[in-house]
């Protein structure tokens, strides 16, 4: 039977309007959207090797043995189909087909061309009309032919966790609605989206249907709602085959949630039990892929599979889809990861961490196979300026510490250098919160899980976010204050972090030297500037200054901070008594959240945390 992959996206979504290429690139002439007969209308020669509309033949063939596909199209006009790819290891595309288009202005012109994708890693396809002729392209799709019975059953759920996010949940929904609705694949009727209301502010009756269920939920932050997602599609035993965890605050395609499902439904051997992770690509630049898939490293670190791409050019989506996301350690952010409800019946549900290092720690602890192809995928505003302290420092050391300790990640003895350094950079910035953060998820660690059950997330990070550095825009501080420090229209225009110091300087900037040791005789009157360019490496000048100007990295906000000898020497003398606690305690508290984690994982403990019982 012939099987579809996916279709054609022919109307450029409304965040991306200004990138088309990532759907399709105008060679000459023009293209434009025709709401009314909903087609494509192209005057001259336009390209769908793209992001979006490529096929990812090498990906279809590695997870699901596709080696011939049917590219089934609907056209009017006159002019002819070039369908073109990239071979393995190769950057340039070859011509594979050509086929000419006759569609007169009432019958359109139906072509179905056969591939075979054999050897080639993305498959595509142009239009080209004829001279005095235009073409409208109806639709699009790639299909292939598979024996019904290799067909894997799959039911699939999206759950989604909001917390009064009205601007984007509910445009999200109806998205979700009448692309599922409209969509002719076996999707149709077997998917359904829960929306988990932890702000309990939407109108679940009005909202919810047969395809849609609003559950209110207290505010437990992402963990909590995911965790209510999950309970939702693993209640009846064998209704869901997959769920799919998507942050509220994106904008995404129908068409990701479309190819998900087919490739789960053709996956074969190892990648029928995979996890599928959907790239974060960005809103403010929406050609930018931030990330798909990350790991955790030794020390406690995370990096990502895949630096910086930028998916309208197509030797970014070549690298993209080349680039294996096989790697050790392995976790996909919860952005969007469609994840085996097996796993969740098999391995628990997420801890109980609020926010920070529950999507990291599920995939410690199930150590999937990943997925990913281009298309799959969310826009999500970018993470740069984003820094919260009470996020960043507590939130992170805190669940990063019990994961170390449930699932053996990193290196503990490293990670406690990691809180050590970390304290030391901050005092060196004079950033006091920071290091104060730090040791406060250092010491709720050292608490133990029993700690953390009983904790109220939402208050606590209600009560350290009021502590949190408060910024103001660059134009309302002293402009007197930012000559003095040095900071220039220059500084202030470098948005791209183009910050490149010598080795030397480099090195000696990531060192947590510390002026508070100095006499004020060896300190400077006048004040410094700062800016993180990342957690270690500093721009500007800051020592020896007793005053900095701080920006964040977007360069439009800053604060100016002071020195104080007396709360530097009350963060030193916790440290060490910590540290102290630490070396008498650790191995006990170690073993102590290894042992909880069954219970904090279950459904029992979670009916109960949510209030469901």
């Amino acid at each position: 039977m012939q099987f579809k992959l996916a279709n054609v996206v022919l109307k450029v979504e409304k965040h991306a309007k200004d990138f088309p290429e990532l759907y399709y690139r105008v060679l000459s002439g023009d293209a434009s959207y025709d709401d009314d007969i909903h087609s494509l209308h192209i005057n001259g020669n336009v390209d769908f090797l793209t992001y979006v509309n490529g096929l990812s033949a090498g990906k279809w063939h590695q997870h699901a043995s596709v080696d011939s596909v049917v590219l089934h199209m609907a056209l009017f006009g006159r002019g002819r189909v070039v369908v073109h790819g990239v071979r393995s290891n190769e950057l340039n595309p070859v011509e594979l087909k050509s086929n000419p288009i006759y569609g007169d202005e009432v019958d359109p012109c139906v072509i179905d061309i056969d591939i075979d994708t054999t050897g080639y890693d993305l498959i595509g396809f142009r239009i080209e009309s004829d001279e005095g002729y235009s073409v409208d392209l109806l639709n699009a799709s790639y299909l292939t032919d598979v024996p019904e019975d290799s067909i894997n059953p799959i039911n699939l759920a999206l759950s989604t966790t909001t917390f009064k996010n009205e601007q984007y949940i509910l445009p999200n929904i109806e998205l979700v609605k009448s692309g599922i609705s409209n969509e002719d694949g076996p999707i149709h009727d077997h998917f359904h989206m829960f929306v988990v209301d932890n702000g309990q502010t939407l109108d679940s009756a009005s909202l919810s249907d047969d395809l849609v269920t609003v559950l209110p939920n207290p505010n437990t932050g992402g963990s909590g709602g995911f965790a209510r997602g999950m309970m939702a599609a693993t209640e009846t035993p064998d209704q869901y085959t997959h769920i799919i965890l998507m942050d509220d605050d994106v904008s995404i395609m129908p068409e990701s949630l479309i190819r998900t499902f087919n490739l789960l439904s053709l996956a074969k051997g190892k990648y029928k039990d995979a996890f599928i992770n959907g790239a974060m690509l960005s809103m403010e630049d929406p050609t930018r892929q931030f990330e798909d898939v990350s790991y955790v490293a030794t020390t406690g670190a995370y990096r990502r599979v895949k630096e910086d791409l930028n998916v309208g050019k197509l030797a970014d989506i070549l690298e993209n889809e080349r680039t294996s996301v096989e790697v050790d350690q392995a976790y996909g952010a919860w952005w969007y990861s469609c994840i085996p409800v097996k796993a969740i019946e098999r391995n628990g549900l997420p801890m109980p961490f609020f926010i920070r290092c529950d999507d990291v720690e599920f995939g410690m602890r199930n150590k999937p196979v990943y997925m990913t192809m281009n298309c799959i995928c969310v826009w999500h505003a970018s993470f740069e300026g984003r820094f919260r302290a009470s996020v960043d420092c507590y939130q992170y050391f805190r669940n990063f510490f019990a994961m170390i300790a449930l699932d053996d990640c990193a290196d503990e003895k490293m990670f406690v250098l990691r809180i050590q350094r970390g304290v030391r950079q901050n005092l060196r910035d004079m950033d006091y919160q920071a290091a104060e953060f730090i040791l406060d998820g250092f010491e709720d660690y050292l608490r133990g899980p029993e700690y953390l059950q009983k904790l109220d997330g939402a208050a606590t990070m209600i009560g350290k976010g009021k502590l949190n550095e408060k910024l103001i825009p660059v134009s309302q501080m002293d402009p007197k204050l930012l000559r003095k420090a040095g900071v220039t229209e220059q500084v202030l225009a470098n948005v791209n972090l183009e910050f490149h110091p010598s080795k030397f300087m480099k090195y000696w900037r990531s060192i947590p030297y510390d002026k508070h040791y100095l006499p004020d005789a060896l300190l400077r009157g006048k004040p410094g500037y700062v800016v993180k360019n990342g957690n270690c490496t500093l721009e500007g000048n800051s020592t020896r200054c007793k005053t900095l100007v701080f920006l964040d990295p977007t360069r439009e906000k800053g604060s100016v901070r002071t020195m104080d000898r007396a709360r530097f020497k009350s963060i030193r003398r916790r440290e060490h008594e910590l540290m102290a606690r630490y070396r008498k305690e650790g191995k006990s508290v170690r073993g102590a959240w290894k042992d909880a984690m069954p219970y904090m994982t279950s459904r029992e403990f979670w009916e109960k945390y949510l209030g469901l019982k």
